[in-house]
């Protein structure tokens, strides 16, 4: 039985205390001599009033921390991806080689989120390819062409706020 919040305790080492937190794991314990204190459930102590109450024992930060996994390893969910700060609030213009057509202007923001988006789901399709049932020489003849791929929008990288987030080909060798 996991005992809850305002259970009062007697630890051998810390003493009396009082539960004012409580996981599947482990109680937060407020001890009157030692302060503030995490025991494991299952660790020797004694018993001086048990409170049974409907006790979440999955903290916020454990079920944040396992859905933000679940949903980067099943999904094209993308990171934030923060485009670099001279180019917010831009506008990108395409000037057609016709003088008589108009400009298509858009918001540089929408063109960065979709390229972004582009970069995402070539991953998605990485991690598949890397997955799947193919032998090796097939995987390795399609890693090269996702490597071409990234090669051809390292044009873009000039967007991306943070290095770690642009678009990397293949290394020159020399």
């Amino acid at each position: 039985m996991i005992l809850g919040i305002g259970s009062r305790i007697k630890h051998p080492v810390h003493g009396a205390g009082v539960i004012t937190n409580v996981t599947s794991k482990m109680y937060w314990v407020t001890f009157i001599d030692s302060g503030l204190e995490t025991i494991e459930v299952n660790e020797d102590f004694e018993i001086i009033e048990g409170v049974e109450d409907e006790v979440d024992t999955v903290s916020f930060y454990e079920v944040e921390k396992t859905l933000r996994d679940l949903l980067k390893r099943y999904s094209d969910i993308s990171e934030i991806v923060p485009i670099a700060d001279k180019w917010k609030g831009g506008t990108l213009v395409m000037q057609p080689g016709d003088s008589n057509l108009t400009d298509k202007e858009i918001p540089i923001d929408t063109f960065f989120h979709k390229i972004v988006m582009v970069r995402d789901r070539i991953r998605v399709m990485e991690q598949k390819l890397n997955s799947s049932n193919l032998d090796e020489q097939e995987k390795i003849d399609l890693q090269q062409y996702i490597t071409r791929i990234y090669g051809s929008l390292t044009t873009f990288n000039v967007l991306f706020k943070n290095k770690s987030q642009q678009f990397v080909g293949s290394r020159s060798k020399g």
